[in-house]
């Protein structure tokens, strides 16, 4: 006598395989567009802090006619590169481009340079649950004027 394998249903455990499937792959969709997002906007602020710093260190360069050329870098007047900064930063349209932006202006004396660091919200098009709620990309750049002999 042979024996009835039972019935077994196995479509239940499909439906599940691919609905798990299906938001494996949606998150990770929600996590290349978030990552992409995130990089372009560094590399805005990357931009920005780049100019903001060779603007604030040309503009901000003093101590030629008083001191003469004792050195290969110039020497940066503080208030001169901070108001460089902003004006830069103002010019280039950064509090409309990434609101909330954090700017940092730090003159260097004895490496005679300027760093400017800014730190801004970041700005998701999609979230994940449990992420931060707010986010925080940031850049810095350092510049400096340097002197070469003429020639």
């Amino acid at each position: 006598m042979r024996r009835r394998r039972p019935e077994t249903d196995d479509g239940g455990q499909v439906t599940l395989l691919i609905i798990g499937f299906a938001g494996i792959l949606l998150m990770a969709v929600v996590v290349v567009i978030d990552a992409s997002a995130a990089y372009l906007q560094r590399q805005g602020l990357d931009n920005l802090a780049d100019g903001a710093a060779l603007y604030g260190a040309d503009l901000g360069s003093a101590g030629i006619y008083e001191q003469g050329l004792d050195a290969e870098r110039l020497t940066q007047q503080e208030a001169a590169v901070t108001a460089a900064v902003r004006d830069y930063l103002g010019r280039a349209g950064a509090g409309r481009r990434f609101p909330g932006i954090d700017v940092a202006v730090r003159v260097d004396p004895v490496g005679r340079s300027v760093t400017v660091r800014l730190q801004a919200p970041l700005d998701l098009p999609l979230t994940i649950p449990g992420s931060p709620s707010r986010p925080m990309v940031g850049a810095s750049s350092t510049a400096a004027v340097t002197i070469r002999p003429g020639g």
